[in-house]
Formats: structure tokens, C-alpha cells, sequence
């Protein structure tokens, strides 16, 4: 069994989303990130807006970032919006026509080992998931310096 490209990337986008932290991030640079057509990403992108997995922000400073947070994403309910069919064999599909069906033990394997596919899936969040900045080539996020305590700032402005 493989993944489509698509979910493949549906995957990769959340986690790169995810990485940044609330950060909008572009088509552009996730393309960049991962070398994976732009044009391709787009529709990628669209998919997961309307899905409600990213939040699009239109406009010259606009960009993409996760619609919830990475916790309350889950791999198994991505997928299930990604992936076309989970049709293993033909007589997983609609047009089933091996003359074996009626008789044949293998559908039931097959259906008892894409149920613990989907069920291991289903408890992973993208929270699970989420790399660090520096795992992308991307630098880590400044650490907010402290502030000084009011009333030294105070002193130092009267001296």
C-alpha cells in the first residue's frame, strides 16, 4: 500500500505549519522547503482550507497557518480528506468484478489489516509529529530577552 503524492504532502504542509508555530507561512517557501511543485502545494493548500486543517489569510502579507491546534489534527482524519479510496484490492471498489468475491478469504484480511492501519493513524495528532525549526534549515525562533524589572528601568532613566 503507498500514500498518494497528495496526501503526502496534505502531511507535509501541516507539519511544516505546525513547525512555525502560529507563523504564517507561503506556498512559496513551503515549496521551497520541501522542493515540491508550487502548483502542486496550491491545490494542496486549497484542499486543507476547506477541510478546516489550515486558515488562509489572503493579501500581500497574507499566508497559511494551521486552523487548530497541531493537538486536535488527527493523521487518520487527514488522510481519510486526502486520500482518494482506501480500495486495497479490486474488491475493495464499487466495480468490483473478480469472480472469487463471494468465496474468496483475502477482502477479509486485507479489510482486518487496513482497519489497524487506520485505527494506529487515528491516534496520532500532528502534535506528534511537529520537528523543530532548525530540522527544516529554518533558524530558531529569538528567545524573547527579559525585561528589566520597572524599577530599574526607572533609576537608569533618571541618572
Amino acid at each position: 500500500m503507498r500514500l498518494t503524492n497528495f496526501s503526502d504532502y496534505s502531511l507535509r504542509v501541516l507539519m511544516y505549519a505546525a513547525t512555525r508555530d502560529g507563523t504564517l507561512v507561503t506556498i512559496e517557501e513551503t515549496a521551497a522547503v520541501y522542493g515540491i511543485s508550487r502548483a502542486h502545494l496550491m491545490k494542496v493548500a486549497n484542499l486543507l482550507v476547506h477541510a478546516g486543517f489550515l486558515k488562509s489569510i489572503r493579501g500581500r502579507t497574507g499566508g497559511l497557518t494551521l486552523a487548530r491546534p497541531p493537538g486536535e489534527i488527527g493523521i487518520g482524519a487527514v488522510l481519510r480528506v486526502t486520500e482518494p479510496d482506501f480500495a486495497l484490492v479490486e474488491c475493495f471498489g464499487a466495480d468490483n468484478r473478480c469472480l472469487v468475491t463471494p468465496r474468496c478469504r483475502l477482502r477479509g484480511v486485507l479489510g482486518e489489516a487496513l482497519a489497524a492501519f487506520v485505527t494506529t493513524l487515528d491516534r496520532y495528532t500532528l502534535a506528534d509529529l511537529v520537528l523543530k525549526p532548525e530540522d527544516f534549515g529554518l533558524a530558531a525562533p529569538a528567545q524573547p530577552i527579559a525585561a528589566k524589572p520597572a524599577r530599574r528601568r526607572a533609576a537608569q532613566a533618571a541618572s
